[in-house]
């Protein structure tokens, strides 16, 4: 499926949740939607969704608007990290409902996942704890099949045991059927790996979209002797720098192989420190 984005505009009263973001999405991808709170992910996501409307501009999901169209949400599935269901439901209610809207619906893989994740189907769902409800809303995703398929920190209250466990399905049923994976999460140092492309939102602004190896291959850190780092980094975008006595760390946009050639130490930058680097105002990114 393709997603359009245009000019997307959400106000809020006094609050300007995105201002004027465009992009396009083709590909069944794992989508890394990163940004700190407030950047406007979740206001993205519910537009996308068909649960609100844009102040401004627009969204097309192959060429259609998400707003109140049955036949196109039944291929989106949004899963945020908290109330997804109704309190007063059993598990297997919720199961059922969400069987009968998705038509790709795999009534096997919600069984397994389940009882891989021990949820007692008759427990109604204000009786779950913060991780079983969770539990429930990955399994609502993952068996959905939805071509466009939404985790909004979707794991409060889950370990770091259940977390991994629940990475290793999600990459089992993408390899099994491609679809559009958009996930957006705080814990990016977990799952970075995972991500075939990177959108970054900041104050409601889209300041990054680009491919994961991309952003590994055109972005590192180089260390090295203060004088020579500050010439190696002349004309150079520079992300931020840390100097302790002579030494000095530069994070840069740059080659890792040019700075190697003379003789300075280059590393990758991993995801979340880029992301931290790029949305840190003081640091006049």
């Amino acid at each position: 499926m393709k997603i359009e984005v245009s000019n997307l505009t959400k106000r809020y009263k006094d609050n300007i949740a995105l201002k004027g973001v465009s992009f396009t999405l083709e590909e069944p991808k794992i989508y890394g939607l990163l940004g700190r709170n407030g950047a406007g992910k979740t206001t993205f996501m519910d537009i996308l969704a068909g649960n609100i409307l844009a102040t401004e501009g627009k969204i097309r999901i192959d060429g259609e608007d998400p707003f109140d169209n049955q036949r196109l949400n039944e291929d989106i599935c949004l899963i945020k990290e908290g109330n997804n269901f109704k309190r007063d439901l059993k598990v297997k209610n919720v199961l059922k409902i969400f069987s009968y809207f998705y038509p790709k619906w795999d009534q096997q893989l919600a069984d397994d996942l389940v009882r891989e994740y021990k949820l007692n189907v008759n427990a109604k769902i204000k009786t779950l704890s913060k991780g079983m409800e969770s539990s429930l809303g990955i399994i609502v995703g993952l068996a959905s099949k939805a071509a466009i398929t939404i985790f909004d920190e979707p794991y409060i209250g889950l370990d770091a045991v259940a977390r991994k466990k629940f990475y290793e399905l999600l990459l089992r049923e993408y390899e099994e059927e491609k679809r559009m994976i958009i996930f957006s999460t705080h814990l990016i140092d977990e799952v970075s790996l995972m991500f075939e492309e990177i959108l970054i939102l900041e104050e409601g602004n889209l300041i990054v979209k680009e491919e994961t190896d991309v952003l590994r291959e055109h972005t590192c850190a180089v260390t090295g002797n203060a004088e020579q780092v500050e010439s190696f980094i002349q004309n150079k975008r520079i992300l931020e720098k840390k100097q302790i006595a002579g030494m000095m760390t530069a994070y840069i946009y740059g080659n890792r192989e040019e700075a190697a050639e003379i003789g300075l130490q280059a590393e990758s930058i991993p995801i979340q420190d880029l992301m931290v680097y790029l949305t840190d105002k003081r640091k006049g990114a």
